[in-house]
Parts: structure tokens; sequence; C-alpha cells
């Protein structure tokens, strides 16, 4: 009789299931590496800043010594970006970090942690991970219903996620919307926005959410230099929240969990406003360049205010596997999302003008041979 190790709900997890790598397509499909185009992972398609290059060649040479637990440079500059004391800030080996802590540190098993239908995967494994109870509530076109998560808010109920934009469908909560559902949640429930594709909001969009942490203990902010700032690779994000709640946070969190050279990385990358801009107005065309071949040839898509785009590819439960197969054969690493029931759709993450022209052709190839054999 074998031994069965651990509680039920952690058994019971699916394990997050990441984006193919280049290595692993070419490998797998005997492609040349320099030809695979991969956007799958909302990664920033310019790669990291180069000032954020420097800095962590920099720091290389301090690297037989522990990084500084406290991060005492990178939250300065956090601190001096976001205008928040240093103290309200928590460091996370990428913003994953701040999500599965917030739940570790504010949920108990049994208790209910509430988050939407199509919402980050993270959320729910988190769930699963403290063994907590899920309230997933129904999607509104795609994205949040504020509304009727309020309503679902039940006495155990002690987290919260809401992702702004949302992934993987990139839709967008304006700032009355939020403000409104944090005035509504009871004090005692801890909401997480989680804000990893920000940076990429028209400017006429954004508001600085800090200002509702000074507002509400209860709200915890979490940012990411994943997306925009170019630093996927380092694995670095933050929390920015009231003392009550950083304190909490810290008291779980591994001591050295943004390394040396992440934490120099970010602080030159928090600086480059110059890179920031750039990434912002190339993934700005890069949306205009693939919803208009979506438009052209009839695709259903769901606006986005990511890095990224969410379109239909097919109308049967197969077709999104069936054209991401077809794709990955022709060199183009997309995102399949059946995990998030939508097996009829596909992730596009948003690349150079160049990789977005060759998925466009790959697409185009892939959905003209599928009709042919349909009519066949």
């Amino acid at each position: 009789m074998s031994i069965q190790y651990g509680p039920d709900y952690v058994r019971a997890i699916a394990p997050y299931q990441s984006g193919k790598t280049i290595a692993e397509v070419a490998r797998e499909f005997g492609l040349d590496q320099a030809t695979i185009v991969k956007l799958a992972s909302n990664e920033n398609p310019l790669g990291m800043p180069e000032s954020a290059r420097q800095a962590m060649l920099d720091a290389v040479a301090g690297i037989g010594r522990y990084p500084d637990a406290n991060g005492f440079d990178l939250k300065a500059a956090i601190t001096a970006k976001y205008r928040v004391p240093q103290e309200w800030i928590t460091l996370g080996n990428g913003s994953n970090d701040i999500l599965e802590l917030a739940a570790h540190a504010f949920v108990q098993p049994g208790q209910a942690i509430m988050y939407a239908q199509y919402a980050f995967l993270v959320y729910a494994l988190a769930t699963q991970a403290v063994g907590a109870r899920a309230i997933e509530v129904p999607a509104q076109d795609y994205g949040h219903d504020l509304a009727a998560m309020a309503r679902a808010i039940t006495p155990d109920t002690k987290l919260i996620y809401i992702a702004n934009p949302n992934n993987p469908t990139g839709t967008f909560l304006p700032a009355a919307a939020i403000e409104a559902f944090l005035k509504s949640v009871p004090p005692e429930v801890v909401v997480v926005l989680d804000e990893a594709y920000n940076e990429y909001l028209a400017p006429e969009l954004q508001h600085e959410s800090t200002e509702w942490v000074r507002t509400y203990p209860n709200l915890l902010v979490s940012r990411t230099l994943s997306k925009a700032y170019g630093l996927a690779g380092l694995r670095v994000g933050f929390g920015i929240a009231q003392p009550a709640v950083t304190d909490l946070l810290n008291r779980i969190r591994q001591p050295f969990n943004v390394n040396s050279l992440a934490q120099a990385a970010a602080v030159a990358a928090l600086g480059d406003t110059q890179f920031l801009q750039k990434s912002a107005a190339l993934n700005a065309a890069g949306y205009v360049q693939l919803t208009e071949f979506f438009d052209a040839i009839d695709l259903q898509y769901v606006p986005s205010f990511g890095n990224f785009v969410l379109v239909k590819v097919g109308i049967d439960d197969h077709a999104g596997a069936r054209i991401n197969l077809a794709l990955l054969k022709r060199g183009v690493i997309v995102r399949p999302v059946a995990n998030y029931g939508l097996s009829q759709w596909l992730r596009i993450s948003i690349g150079l003008p160049q990789e977005n022209a060759i998925f466009i052709d790959a697409l185009r190839t892939v959905l003209k041979i599928e009709a042919e054999v349909k009519a066949a």
C-alpha cells in the first residue's frame, strides 16, 4: 500500500504550466531556434533596458555575498517613485510571490478567497495551496463583475484578488469602479489589486493606486518588473500596503527572495522612464497591427489593455489546441488558454513588428488550411 503525503488539497493542485520556451519548441519540432517567434508569455519584446543590464553587471562583483534581505536600495527606489514609506513595501520574487504570500498570510484552511472567472490562474492555485474555499464569480464581458463580487462576499471571505488589467482577457476596470468596490468591502477582508500590466495603460487611464492604499488599510497593491520593465527572467515584484498588512507578509517572506542582481537591475529599471515610454509605444503600435488583422479576417477578440490579445480561433472545443499546434510546427509560440475554460481561444503576446507579422502570416495560412479541410 502506497503512502500519500501531505493534505488532500495540495495533492489536488494541477501545477502551473508556463508557456513553451524557444529551446523546447526547437527540440520538439526540429526547428532552428533563430527562426522561432515567441508570443506566449507577455514578455517585453525589447528585452531588458541597457541601464538595468549595466547595473546587473556591476553587481556581479558582489555575488559571493548574500543579497540585502531588506532590499534597502530597491525599496528606496520604490519609495521615491510611488511616494510611500519603506515600511509599506514588501519585495517579491516576481509579483507571483506577493500573490501567494497574501494567501498564506491572511487565509486559514476552510476560509474563502474570491476571484473572477477568467482571472489569473495563480489565484486559484494560491487558494488551493492554503486549503481555502474558492469563490469564483462569473465574468462580465470576460472581465470582473465587481457588483456581483461585492454581493458574493461571505462572513468567511478573507481575501479578494482583482487583476487590472486582467490576464488572460485584457479587460480593464476604470478607477471609479475600483474605488466604489473598495468602499463596499468589509475592512477585515484584504483586497489584492494585481496591476502587473498597469504601465501599458494609456496615460489618461492610469490612476496612482497608492492613493487608495492611504485610504483603505485592507488594500494590497501588487506590481511587477517582469512586463513593461523587461526583467521577466530576474523575477522582481513588490507589494504596497499599510504596515498592518506588510508586517504579516514580511514575517513569512523568504529573507533573500530577491537576489542581488535582480535588485540592482530593478533599481535602474525603475528610473528608466525613456525605456518605459518606448515599451508602451511599441506595445500600442503592435496592438493596432494585430487587431487590424483580426478585424480584416473577422476574428473575434477581446479589446485588451495589456500587452497581449485574446482571440477566438474556432468554434469547436478543440480549436485552440489545434491551431496552437499548427502554429508551433511553423515556429510560432502563442498561449492556449483551455485551462481557463477558453478552449476556442488563444492569447497572443504583442511582439516586435516583424514578430507580429510572422505570426499574422502563420495564422492566416493555418486558418486557410482549416477552411480548405472543412470544405473538402
